[in-house]
Formats: C-alpha cells, sequence, structure tokens
C-alpha cells in the first residue's frame, strides 16, 4: 500500500530518497413554435434555467474564496514569485541541503541523529525565508499572518469542524487510492526505510522528525500553496478550477512519480477546506495530522 507523506525529503550526500510520507448541469427545453404550447413550455423552461442556477450559485457559495476577497498579492506578480521560490529556496535546499551539511561536517552519510536534526534546521530556514519573500511581495500595509484568520464572509464557518470533515474524508481518499494501486499496480511498502532509521535511531530524532513533519512542513506548504497560491489564483478563476490547479502544483513540486495521484488528492482536500472556512488554520491542523498519523504508521509498522 502506498501512502504518501505531502513533503519532500532532502537527499543526503550518498542517498536521495524521497518522504511521502458538480454542479448540476442547467438545462433547457427549447420553445416551441406553436403557439398553442408556447405558455408551458415557456414557464417549464424558466423553472429549469432557475433551479440549475440556483445549484451554480450554492457550488460557488461553498468557497469563501473569489473575486472580491481580499488578495495581498497582485495579480501580475503572482507566478513570478511562486517561481523565485521554488527555485532560489525550495529546490536547492531539497535536493541540497543534507548534502551541504554532510560537506560541511566532513562527513560522506549522515548518521541518523544528525540527519534529523539537519532537516529539521532545513526546513526551518525555508520556512522563514518563505515568509520573507512572501511579505516582501504583498501589497502595502498588508500583514501577512492575517491570512491565518477567518473574514467576515466565513464567520459562520467552523473551522474545527471543517478539519474534521477534511482530515476524515483525506484519509478516506488516500487509503481508497491506495487500495485502488494495489490491485492494479502491485502491493508497495507502506514503509520508509531511511525514515524508519531515523525514527528508531534515538528520542532526539523523533523530537526533530515530529517538529519538522507535523508543524514546519505543514506551515510553510499551507502558506504558499494554499494562502498565496490558492488564494491569488482564486481572484481570476472559479474556486474549484483553482484548487485544482494549486494541487497539480503542489504534487508536481514533490518530484515522487509514484505518489504523484495520492499527493494530489491531498492537495484537493487541504485547498478545499482553506475554500469552505477561509481560514489557514484548518487546512494546516490537517496537514499535521496527516503527516502525524504517517509518522506513527511507518514507526510501528
Amino acid at each position: 500500500m502506498i501512502l504518501a507523506l505531502s513533503l519532500t525529503y532532502p537527499a543526503s550526500a550518498t542517498r536521495r530518497r524521497a518522504i511521502t510520507p458538480f454542479p448540476s448541469p442547467t438545462f433547457f427545453v427549447s420553445l416551441s413554435k406553436f403557439p398553442s404550447n408556447c405558455g408551458s413550455r415557456t414557464s417549464f423552461k424558466c423553472s429549469c434555467t432557475e433551479n440549475g442556477d440556483t445549484h451554480e450559485a450554492s457550488f460557488q457559495g461553498f468557497s469563501v474564496l473569489g473575486p472580491e476577497s481580499d488578495v495581498p498579492w497582485d495579480s501580475g506578480t503572482v507566478w513570478s514569485t511562486l517561481s523565485f521560490y521554488l527555485f532560489s529556496l525550495h529546490i536547492p535546499l531539497s535536493f541540497g541541503g543534507l548534502s551541504i551539511v554532510a560537506h560541511v561536517l566532513h562527513q560522506p552519510i549522515l548518521d541518523p541523529q544528525t540527519e534529523a536534526a539537519s532537516l529539521l534546521g532545513i526546513q526551518l530556514f525555508e520556512l522563514v525565508s518563505a515568509v520573507c519573500l512572501l511579505q516582501s511581495t504583498t501589497k502595502r500595509r498588508f500583514r501577512l499572518m492575517s491570512i491565518f484568520k477567518a473574514d467576515e464572509s466565513s464567520a459562520d464557518r467552523n473551522a474545527l469542524l471543517g478539519s474534521a470533515l477534511g482530515f476524515g474524508s483525506l484519509v478516506l481518499l488516500v487509503f481508497l487510492s491506495s487500495f485502488l494501486a494495489d490491485n492494479f499496480l502491485g502491493p508497495k511498502s507502506v514503509n520508509n526505510s531511511v525514515l524508519k532509521e531515523i525514527l528508531l535511531s534515538s528520542n532526539l530524532s523523533r523530537a526533530a522528525c515530529s517538529l519538522a513533519y507535523c508543524i514546519i512542513i505543514p506551515l510553510l506548504e499551507e502558506l504558499v500553496y494554499r494562502g498565496f497560491l490558492l488564494r491569488s489564483i482564486s481572484r481570476t478563476m472559479k474556486w474549484h478550477q483553482a484548487v485544482l490547479l494549486s494541487s497539480a502544483i503542489f504534487s508536481a513540486i514533490h518530484f515522487s512519480g509514484e505518489n504523484s495521484l495520492q499527493l494530489f488528492i491531498i492537495g484537493c482536500v487541504l485547498g478545499c477546506c482553506y475554500c469552505w472556512t477561509g481560514d489557514l488554520k484548518s487546512s494546516v491542523l490537517v496537514h499535521s495530522l496527516y503527516n502525524a498519523m504517517i509518522l506513527v504508521i511507518t514507526y510501528v509498522s
């Protein structure tokens, strides 16, 4: 069974591994050219059209994000800012961070405890750098951390309820996709030997992994891919299109082909949580719980 952690594991000097962890259509009835039936058919057409419009409005009302929501970034800078983050921070740190540590310490292979502590430091550095980058590109007088607060349009929506439903849906969909993958592509081990070795090495390693995977990485990825990217592009397209696009990018940047479908599903569920609540804490909580579940499964398996 394949279970994917929604994060990219930086490569060490000698090994590179990835820990990866409706609207109803509106139908129209044509008016008859015969005058005797015109009135009834016109009434039927209007009824069906109004019913379809109601479903469309209800579907669009799922999300509190939209053209009128406050976006701290100009639409013209969204893709350039994301590209700068990916190529100057995420990719270099993900694929070269631990190699640099190994070179500095003159250790061809890092021991598990050093590897865990280094991973925590690298992810913390990326989080701080990403916050500085996004803050520097926001509009004037906008506080970046305000995206963690629900606005007036979502004040009646319970963020904890959204998180509970999101986590339940995520677990169900991931296990379902794993079951289907096992049957069609053949079973694969849920355990990751590199991560398991780190978790079993010491209490310090377990603490470092827990902080990195359950706090730092969820904060970082939700800030970038939901708080920044999804919120920005939802002004120029429908919310479900924005969720699909941001989830595809979220999956692609993990560079894990065999887990790409599950990562896409994770991104969609997290995106829906954020769209419904308007509170980034909701998707951060779901992300954290999912990564924690993967750590526990890896540790005890």
